[in-house]
């Protein structure tokens, strides 16, 4: 086909998506449409969601979009001799540099070769540790291509990196989703990342209404998805929404790792029942699957038998009875099929030799009846660049692609610019913490009674000696306290974790969107809890300053918890465990307290030391409150008799005093009284070592700290969010 002949057709389809639509039977528009457009066979290719769309909005564009238009051959996806192998390292020894050491390769895929096609479903069957989800991240791109051996081709040309992830889709076996949205908000949310910003928001909505009817969802549209706390949609329920959000933007290649794994019988059926739809709409579906039932059975349409990476058997269903009769062991006449070959399958693995006779046996099979990978000239697909162009035309992608002489420019990495996907996933975000309140209640509860109590114990401290140590306490309580209660961020991020790399792994959004639309929506919540800190404890407490002390105070406590939680949230990239992340919190942010410099000052600490003291988090707040507290040199701490208070002469009485500053005035040459003042605030400063900084560098140095944390976070996300085997 031409590519004046791809433009005509792009301008006459005007909404790029296509997909089989679930019709109603109790919806009167639905019974129309069926009318005006009967349903097509299996073969062909099912009515786009384009049509559908134009028809609500524009019925003489329907007519116009209805008009006949050649189809393009089906995809082929080939795999040629796929090998892949890891080794096992077995040290025997405690010490690294000692002792024996072998190492074991343990092979996972061997010489797997076989195809599957457009508006078919292929399947992978076989025991645990056959290979089965090996093969399918192998195809997925998920294995690295200097481990993997062989060849994968879409229509005889290899896939990129980049081309594969728009025009694919990965389900994992676990069903990782927000428990607290909606069903509907789950496929809207995953609409608004995988569709482009210049589809209209009416569109993204039918495309979703059209997905939940689509997957049978109607009933449970409004529920929320649920987790051990909170009943929500059922297992089977859940399954399908796992597979609406992959499959919003009706990829071409649509990859399942056991999407039947955990389901009873009729929810199994109804999920295979919709991935044949979604075959039938023009997508290539291959799955993994464990047992299926002979009801699944009827719905596939290839199916390749593993056995500790070996291929078995490859070929239709309708097949196998023809095989094991074949092999001298013919399936009975009232049993399972699959059951009986996986039956034999695990039989033969457990004599000498294993399954290599079937695996022979499948091969000399395989070229009997001429199945594997042959394809005569009238029935080869298209070039890869033309068909989807062609597909791009007809509407099935919606990746915002045109039909350019250069394919793989033509169809962007990212559905979204990153102010989009940044707006989306903070109102996800604010939506999720809106509906658990009690999160931040609890936060917010802490921090607040943390504040009362300090108001209470250090409430209107005076001037004295005794109220400048009091006060140097104070800070560092509260400076610290402020990271302590941000430890709370670990098991946000954590529990979003596997949602964020499979959201990420086929380029829903930047990982540098969720950094930055997270460091975004956590300010209000930092602000909340510093008013409610400072507010609560600077008053109280009688610190110096006024108005313009107070605002500083408040500053300093909000660039701290901005600090700690940049800390915590780049902590809960490295570590994968909760329990592990709070043990590295407390103990860091103790290290933290410790080298601030109020234990021990500065000029004591150990040479070898020194460097964590400026590395200390609780330093740069520690210090800059105090500034604001003690620069003032008209204000007097200590005075005259005053001086006594903390040496044993304090209990000696006033006149006696009085006569020792006599003494030590006609010793110093100057005149000493009750009323002398001896020790100003800067002089605390000095004597507690802080002349480093000014207590505005101490504040832009705790919000750069934030930053250079978020920053870090990026960069493990980058690192180790990988979803690729090795």
């Amino acid at each position: 086909m031409s590519h004046v002949g791809l433009s005509e057709m792009s301008h006459t389809l005007s909404f790029d998506q296509s997909f089989p639509i679930f019709t109603s039977p109790n919806t009167q528009f639905h019974m129309d449409f069926q009318k005006t457009h009967p349903p097509r066979s299996k073969s062909s290719i099912s009515l786009t969601l384009g049509d559908l769309l134009k028809r609500v909005e524009d019925a003489q564009a329907d007519a116009a979009a209805g008009t006949s238009m050649p189809l393009s051959n089906p995809f082929l996806l080939s795999f040629h001799n796929l090998s892949y192998s890891v080794k096992n390292s077995n040290n025997l020894s405690l010490f690294p540099c000692g002792g024996s050491s072998s190492s074991e390769t343990k092979i996972l895929l061997n010489d797997i070769t076989g195809e599957a096609r457009e508006g078919e479903i292929m399947a992978v069957l076989g025991a645990s540790g056959s290979g089965k989800s090996t093969l399918i991240d192998a195809l997925a791109d998920r294995i690295s291509k200097e481990s993997l051996k062989g060849s994968v081709t879409l229509n005889g040309e290899v896939l990129e990196s980049r081309m594969l992830k728009v025009i694919s889709a990965y389900v994992m076996q676990d069903d990782l989703l927000f428990p607290m949205l909606t069903v509907e908000e789950t496929l809207m949310f995953s609409a608004e990342f995988r569709l482009p910003r210049l589809l209209s928001s009416s569109k993204k909505k039918a495309r979703v209404e059209a997905l939940i009817d689509q997957l049978g969802l109607r009933n449970a549209a409004n529920t929320v998805i649920g987790d051990e706390g909170h009943r929500g949609v059922s297992g089977g329920e859940r399954r399908r929404v796992s597979i609406g959000i992959d499959i919003i933007h009706d990829p071409i290649l649509l990859f399942l790792d056991e999407p039947t794994s955990g389901l009873d019988s009729t929810s199994a059926f109804m999920v295979v029942k919709v991935l044949q739809r979604i075959a039938q709409s023009g997508s290539i579906v291959i799955m993994s699957v464990h047992q299926p039932s002979y009801r699944i059975l009827s719905l596939l349409d290839r199916v390749i038998f593993l056995s500790h990476g070996h291929t078995v058997f490859a070929g239709p269903p309708n097949s196998l009875p023809e095989f094991f009769a074949e092999f001298g062991h013919p399936i009975p006449e009232n049993e399972n099929r699959t059951e009986f070959a996986l039956d034999l399958i695990r039989e033969l693995e457990e004599i000498p030799g294993g399954t290599n006779t079937l695996v022979q046996f499948n091969k000399s099979w395989q070229a009997q009846k001429n199945l594997t990978v042959q394809i005569s000239d009238s029935s080869k697909p298209i070039s890869l660049k033309s068909a989807i162009s062609l597909s791009i035309s007809r509407g099935k992608l919606v990746s915002g692609a045109t039909n350019d002489s250069n394919l793989s420019s033509s169809v962007p990495t990212f559905a979204n610019p990153i102010w989009i996907e940044m707006l989306v996933i903070a109102k996800r975000s604010m939506l999720n913490s809106r509906r658990t309140p009690e999160l931040f209640a609890i936060r917010f509860g802490a921090v607040f009674v943390t504040a009362i109590i300090l108001a209470t114990i250090f409430r209107n401290l005076d001037d004295s000696p005794r109220g400048a140590q009091e006060r140097l306490g104070f800070f560092a309580f509260a400076m610290s306290t402020t990271y302590y209660t941000c430890a709370e961020s670990i098991p946000a991020f954590l529990q979003e974790r596997y949602i964020f790399m499979r959201e990420t792994a086929y380029n829903a959004y930047r990982r540098s969107s969720y950094v930055l639309a997270h460091s975004v929506i956590s300010i209000p919540s930092l602000i909340l809890l510093s008013i409610a800190f400072a507010s609560t404890t600077y008053w109280a407490v009688g610190l110096a300053g006024g108005a313009s002390g107070f605002f500083f105070f408040f500053f300093t406590v909000l660039s701290a918890f901005w600090a700690g939680s940049s800390f915590v949230t780049f902590l809960s990239g490295v570590v994968s465990h909760v329990m592990l992340g709070f043990t590295i919190v407390v103990a860091v942010l103790a290290y933290f307290l410790l080298f601030s410099g109020f234990f021990i000052s500065r000029d004591r600490i150990p040479a070898y030391w020194v460097w964590f003291h400026y590395l200390s988090l609780v330093k740069y707040p520690f210090e800059g409150a105090l500034h604001n507290e003690f620069d003032d040199p008209t204000k007097c701490f200590v005075r005259g008799v005053q001086m006594f208070d903390s040496t044993p002469l304090n209990a000696v009485p006033v006149q006696l005093k009085l006569k020792l500053l006599e003494s030590l005035s006609r010793t110093l040459g100057r005149n000493i009284t009750s009323s002398t003042c001896i020790v100003t605030g800067p002089d605390i400063l000095k004597q507690q070592g802080i002349n480093d900084f000014s207590k505005w560098s101490c504040l832009w140095i705790t919000i750069a700290w934030g930053f250079f944390f978020r920053v870090l976070f990026y960069f493990t996300l980058l690192l180790g969010s990988k979803n690729k085997r090795t």
